[in-house]
């Protein structure tokens, strides 16, 4: 497998001919990147696909389906000082593992790139970037472009050992909206998470396959990741608002009950913040209302 320094780990389930496509475009890149897929329990002909068609990549099969943790996984089994996420519908444009490594090599505060990502057939911007770009946490002086507390999983590239360092993504949050905490945590551990738009992902999901309960998941861990880092009074301000809601919204409903189920667990595994993280989440939930 090659010495390239910056690998990349794809977490999938139950997607072999979406996963297959994103192969293509990962294989045929410029940098020739180690790739490993971290199947999470297909019962598809995930596997069998990729051994068959895509030998030179790596295949780490789970016995059961673990979420994003699939990509902790990957990270640790990968070895390269830098990895980038894809998920079986999204990979890189031919050029950008290159500069992501070259910006993790000049900046080694750095310990997140949120790239650039551009959706569907026609390449439309999505509007997180202009989110980021946007950031009022504006710039430091030892990272390359603004700093985030948000990102797409399938659009980052982590130094290895940062990741690792802070236990990668949640295991509590098990998939959707798992980002923000792995920001959290690595800005609580002094690791810089930066939007660099020279960096780009291509993302093209599916319109359908794999969507349903998406929405309550994400509400979910949203509550999760304030119970788990925030002050209890903002936990709990959240909780009621959440509970409002819940009576005339079967979304909210799912997502405050399957909160409730897992905050003992959320009160174990807590962490307040840092003050000086917890001031730039303000901020950033400051700039979210005004701009509503």
């Amino acid at each position: 497998m090659t010495s390239a320094p910056t690998g990349v780990v794809i977490a999938t389930r139950n997607r072999a001919d979406s996963l297959a496509r994103t192969l293509r475009r990962l294989t045929d890149l410029p940098e020739r990147p180690p790739v490993l897929v971290v199947d999470n329990a297909s019962t598809d002909h995930t596997r069998t696909m990729v051994r068959t068609l895509f030998p030179q990549v790596a295949l780490l099969p789970l016995p059961e389906n673990r979420g994003a943790l699939a990509r902790n996984l990957g990270a640790s089994a990968l070895e390269t000082p830098y990895v980038a996420f894809c998920d079986d519908d999204s990979w890189w444009e031919p050029g950008s593992l290159a500069r992501a490594t070259a910006l993790m090599e000049r900046h080694p505060r750095l310990g997140l790139i949120a790239a650039r990502t551009l959706v569907g057939p026609g390449e439309e911007p999505d509007p997180l970037n202009e989110v980021m770009a946007a950031s009022p946490l504006g710039l430091a002086g030892d990272l390359p472009g603004p700093q985030v507390l948000g990102f797409l999983a399938c659009a980052s590239v982590v130094r290895r050992s940062a990741f690792l360092e802070v236990g990668g993504f949640h295991p509590l949050l098990f998939f959707s909206a798992e980002e923000t905490l792995l920001a959290y945590d690595l800005s609580a551990r002094g690791w810089g998470v930066s939007h660099c738009p020279e960096v780009v992902a291509h993302h093209h999901p599916d319109a359908v396959a794999g969507r349903s309960g998406r929405s309550a998941r994400q509400s979910r861990n949203e509550l999760l990741t304030v119970w788990l880092r925030r002050p209890l009074p903002v936990a709990l301000g959240r909780t009621r608002a959440l509970a409002a809601e819940a009576p005339r919204d079967p979304v909210a409903r799912g997502a405050l009950l399957g909160a409730l189920a897992r905050l003992p667990a959320a009160l174990r595994a807590r962490r307040p913040l840092p003050p000086y993280v917890e001031e730039a989440a303000r901020r950033l939930e400051g700039q979210e209302r005004r701009d509503r």
